[in-house]
């Protein structure tokens, strides 16, 4: 490794080792779990470290050899000729050797590095996965995305780079050290001299870089911050429609601008401390020729060791100042996987039992029931972490009930109505009923059996739910379908979006089953939306649907459209469904009203409207204000 290119890693890890966590975090512990991460991987390692240690070895050799070279070409030996070319192929098959080995020792890294990343990241993937939404609503996406990319990186140098640096670089700094005091200790004791002023500029140096670096960081988080919002369709209309493009451009530029000169002074620092760090080397090799040549004119060194010492300086101070921050570097690899071990300890609320299974007699139909339901929302510090939420401490306060002791029962291909004011606990119910969560207190449960005793796997399958956002993914239409049944043929595709009133429209499309729906689906209109959410839960076939206001934000003619798609996806099914509009659910089965967390009322629509209760001033309001 190259005086230059240390330079540049120390730089590295001194501007990213600068998180107290790294400091307060148990080391054994990380390390424990590290070396369960690299287990997998230990027979590429042992080969790895001792390709390093030979390419150590090599590096010394090469020097000592060309100091023979110049002491044969100063000798009268008869055989000197000879001799030279002899070792000439000798330093050829060494440098063969080393790229070899340099290629080994590379491919060997490239492997462990990115099979650990593989590792790490779909661990991670697949434990946010398990999370449950109230995690997703505190995180800040573009924090989590990182703990995938930069921390994962991070922690993967600590085997590409860190373990066989430390290793390769005791190696070489030992055989080096030796050979350079069997040749002349009072050159290598003068060489060592100079090195706190090779080692400390970088120290220095890198403070006042990890300073700059942070700042360019905030400035650059705030533009990708801008950009990420406002080239949403959503905040882009928003810019649009309230006339300020030429403000967000003026906020853009002044933090582009900021950016910019904190670059111009990042490359001037670095430009001044390569310019020290080379002077230094030039200052130590002029030292080995003075005094190295000095002593071998007098006799008392010869040319070649003059030429060895020379060569096996170059080489001396890259593995000496490299080991004298690795320390920095074990700091940097452990807060990168410390702050992945932090996702991957982060419990998710929902778990599958040991004796968990499916739910029985689903063919059949289901039954729904809530029995003596009490339920808060979980603590911020029981979902998420306060790195991902950016905040200094999460509150550890739970939420207060939003639901008091709820009974409910949907029997098997009934259709039952929940509605109340907003807040009511209406859209958490279904979050129960899909065991988005579980209850603190009472039961949820399928044909009988709590849900919390079922597979999440098969309650997910068995109930079903349209939300009233109509969420789709950027991709084809096609691909949004099979979410619910990756196996399903085209013409099974065809015909869900037939009886979601879908397949005409998406025929006229450019691509048909192909075409790209854009970002959450916003190519599309928002009942049209709403429509192939419905055709997807059709390809699905759950046994219960629930609708969570799939109708509340579409207009007269769009809703008669999906209430005709949602007709065919509530036929023979049990059903619950969640409705602002109350002209929707006249013809349930029952009616339960629901205020501040409790039933207050329920009955079909006539018994209700009689009661003349909560229910019926809600009725007449929504009457009124339809008439004005």
């Amino acid at each position: 490794m190259s005086m230059e290119s240390v330079a540049w890693d120390v730089m590295y890890k001194s501007m990213h080792a600068s998180d107290p966590r790294a400091a307060r975090a148990d080391r054994k512990v990380t390390l424990r779990r590290i070396g369960g991460f690299a287990k997998p991987h230990r027979r590429r390692i042992v080969v790895f470290l001792l390709l390093s240690i030979a390419t150590a070895v090599l590096t010394v050799v090469t020097p000592l050899l060309a100091g023979r070279v110049v002491n044969l070409i100063n000798s009268e030996s008869p055989s000197a000729g000879r001799e030279i070319v002899i070792l000439a192929l000798v330093i050829a098959l060494i440098a063969v050797a080393e790229a070899g080995a340099s290629v080994g020792t590379r491919w060997l890294s490239a492997n462990i590095g990115e099979g650990l990343i593989y590792d790490l990241r779909r661990a991670v993937f697949d434990h946010v996965q398990k999370m449950p939404v109230a995690f997703f609503t505190r995180t800040r996406t573009g924090a989590l995305v990182s703990r995938l990319n930069n921390d994962v990186i991070g922690a993967q140098r600590a085997f590409s780079d860190t373990l066989s640096g430390v290793v390769s670089n005791l190696v070489t700094l030992v055989l080096t050290l030796g050979v350079m005091t069997a040749l002349s200790w009072q050159i290598t004791l003068l060489t060592l001299i100079l090195l706190p002023v090779f080692v400390i500029p970088a120290r220095r140096m890198g403070r006042r870089m990890a300073g700059l670096a942070r700042e360019g960081a905030d400035h650059n988080a705030r533009m990708s911050t801008q950009m990420t919002e406002r080239f949403s369709a959503p905040g882009a209309t928003l810019v649009k429609l309230f006339g300020r493009p030429k403000t967000e451009s003026k906020e853009f530029a002044d933090r582009a601008d900021a950016v910019r000169d904190i670059g111009v002074r990042q490359a001037m620092l670095q430009n001044y401390f390569f310019t020290a760090l080379m002077l230094v080397s030039a200052l130590a090799l002029a030292l080995v020729y003075g005094l190295g040549g000095w002593l071998a004119v007098h006799q008392h060194l010869s040319a070649g060791a003059v030429v060895s010492l020379a060569l096996l300086l170059t080489r001396m101070y890259a593995p000496l100042t490299a080991l004298a921050n690795a320390r920095v570097e074990v700091m940097s690899a452990l807060v990168s996987f410390e702050r992945v071990f932090e996702v991957l300890d982060l419990p998710p609320l929902i778990v599958d039992r040991v004796d968990a299974r499916a739910v029985p007699g689903a063919e059949h139909g289901v039954g729904v029931r809530f029995d003596d339901v009490s339920f808060a929302y979980p603590a911020a510090d029981k979902v998420s972490l306060a790195s991902l939420e950016e905040v200094a401490q999460l509150d550890s306060r739970g939420g207060s009930t939003v639901l008091h002791h709820v009974d409910l029962d949907v029997a098997a291909g009934s259709m039952v109505a929940l509605v109340g004011s907003s807040g009511a606990g209406k859209s958490t119910i279904a979050s129960l009923a899909t065991r988005l969560y579980d209850v603190d207190d009472g039961s949820v449960s399928l044909n009988g059996v709590d849900v919390r005793d079922l597979t999440a796997e098969s309650v997910h399958r068995t109930v079903g739910l349209v939300t009233q956002d109509g969420h789709l993914f950027h991709d084809t239409v096609g691909a949004n379908l099979r979410l619910a049944r990756p196996g399903a043929s085209d013409g099974e595709l065809w015909e869900a979006l037939s009886r979601a009133r879908l397949d005409e429209l998406v025929r006229s499309l450019p691509n048909g089953l192909d075409t790209v729906v854009g970002e959450r689906g916003y190519r599309l209109s928002g009942g049209e939306r709403q429509r192939l959410t419905i055709a997807r839960l059709l390809l699905a076939k759950p046994s219960v649907v629930i609708l969570d206001e799939a109708t509340a934000h579409l207009d007269s003619t769009s809703e008669a459209a999906v209430s005709e798609a949602l007709a065919e996806a509530l036929a023979g099914r049990t059903s619950l469904v969640i409705a602002h509009r109350l002209s929707t659910v006249r013809a349930a089965d029952e009616i339960v009203v629901l205020e501040a967390g409790r039933v207050v009322e329920r009955g079909d629509h006539d018994t209700l409207l009689a009661l003349d209760g909560r229910y019926a001033e809600l009725y007449r309001t929504q009457f009124a204000t339809a008439q004005h």
